[in-house]
């Protein structure tokens, strides 16, 4: 398989960047979630999910389009579904028991290294010594990002069952990238989407089951439906585009300018701090994305 022209990789990789920055507003959305309407972490995922899987499956053009698909497609997709809502659980339970911070470090971080490795192994991909070096730059970056405003503080209980969740969120985001490469290789981007999260919807029903879901979606539908709609809905369909036209590991760096946006959201917003540590890290994944959007070669 050949790689993408160009302008076929600079808009791919435009859109991805586009998605991972609408990602990283759902921390300030879910902030403000938790606080005003008491919601948990798992009643906003599935509410996430659902939304979008109503507006990615009537985008598609209903039944109809979802068929579009070949039987092998539909099964990658969902798959891909299942390893997006365990990407849910797990990165929530994680945060719960590490706290913020070393959850997403341990989480986003693992998560590109993972995407190359398995891109290699299941897709054949060769990442350039470009792509490494911009993986380095931001996965350093993030690093620094996330644990700069953090640094000191003691490990809560737990901790190590935290960070199993965490690695194992990073390893169902980085199946989910991979086996959507392989569908949207030959099928329809946003019938793709909307399989995958018909069955995310599916698996994630449960959390809207338990006690007190129905008030919390009543006191803060507004922001759920921004972020069922906006940052899950329209971002994954315009990831799931941009996917078609970059390399996964490309996609997996570019992911990145998430825990950036929302750290700046958090400076802006709420008054944190970041610190030199945060804004060296915030310049590397700058200049890692800087380095992708490079014309030259691209793994095959």
């Amino acid at each position: 398989m050949s790689a993408p022209s160009s302008p076929d990789r600079l808009r791919g990789l435009a859109l991805i960047a586009l998605a991972a920055v609408s990602w990283g507003t759902t921390g300030a959305v879910t902030t403000v979630l938790v606080a005003g309407a008491g919601a948990t972490p798992l009643v906003i995922g599935a509410v996430r999910m659902a939304v979008a899987a109503v507006l990615l499956v009537a985008a598609a053009r209903g039944p109809v389009g979802m068929r579009a698909l070949t039987r092998g497609d539909r099964w990658r997709c969902i798959a891909a579904g299942a390893c997006n809502a365990g990407f849910q659980a797990a990165y929530f339970t994680a945060v719960t028991l590490t706290g913020i911070a070393v959850a997403a470090l341990i989480a986003i971080c693992s998560a590109p290294m993972i995407i190359a490795a398995l891109a290699l192994v299941m897709l054949g991909e060769r990442p350039s010594p470009r792509v490494l070096g911009s993986l380095a730059l931001g996965v350093a970056g993030t690093t620094l990002l996330i644990i700069g405003p953090s640094a000191g503080g003691a490990a809560p209980p737990r901790f190590g069952a935290g960070v199993a969740f965490a690695l194992t969120a990073g390893l169902s985001y980085a199946l989910y990238v991979v086996i959507m490469k392989a569908a949207v290789a030959r099928g329809a981007p946003i019938a793709s989407a909307a399989w995958t999260f018909a069955t995310a919807a599916v698996v994630t029903a449960p959390a809207l089951l338990t006690e007190g879901a129905t008030r919390q979606i009543e006191l803060g539908w507004p922001w759920l439906l921004y972020l069922g709609a906006v940052t899950t809905a329209g971002a994954y369909a315009i990831y799931t585009i941009g996917l078609r036209h970059v390399p996964a590991s490309v996609a997996g760096v570019a992911a990145l300018l998430e825990p950036l946006t929302a750290t700046l959201l958090g400076v802006a917003m709420f008054g944190e701090r970041l610190g030199a540590a945060g804004w060296l890290g915030a310049v590397l994944l700058l200049g890692a994305l800087a380095l992708l959007a490079r014309p030259g070669p691209t793994p095959a």
